[in-house]
């Protein structure tokens, strides 16, 4: 299976997934093909499939906090309509009902 499968078959299987919960893919499903495959890398890398937006560490109990969906999606999709990377959006983010916000970094540095 190619890249470019792996990706659309990721996208597939975490829709049917995030969606139920309320948290859909951004419309832009290039972009969100992208970040699949950059998850997939991450896998691959790590082990873990660790946001695609944000350094590793390559120590799963450090990112664990990043291990999408991350802790802050939640509450940044509440606020903005998106989360950090633009990946999980909300139905109404989508429809452009709400304004398209940057949505800022809630992970405190090291």
């Amino acid at each position: 299976m190619s890249a470019d499968q792996n990706a659309a078959r990721l996208y597939e299987t975490l829709r049917k997934i995030q969606e139920p919960k309320g948290y859909f893919f951004n419309k832009d499903k290039e972009m969100v093909l992208e970040l699949m495959a950059s998850l997939l890398t991450n896998k691959d890398r790590h082990g873990y499939m660790v946001c695609p937006c944000r350094l590793a560490s390559g120590d799963r109990n450090q990112d664990k906090d990043i291990i999408c969906p991350c802790v802050y999606r939640e509450p940044d999709v509440k606020e903005y309509g998106s989360c950090y990377c633009g990946l999980y959006v909300s139905r109404e983010w989508n429809e452009d009902l709400i304004p398209h916000e940057y949505v800022p970094e809630r992970r405190s540095p090291a």
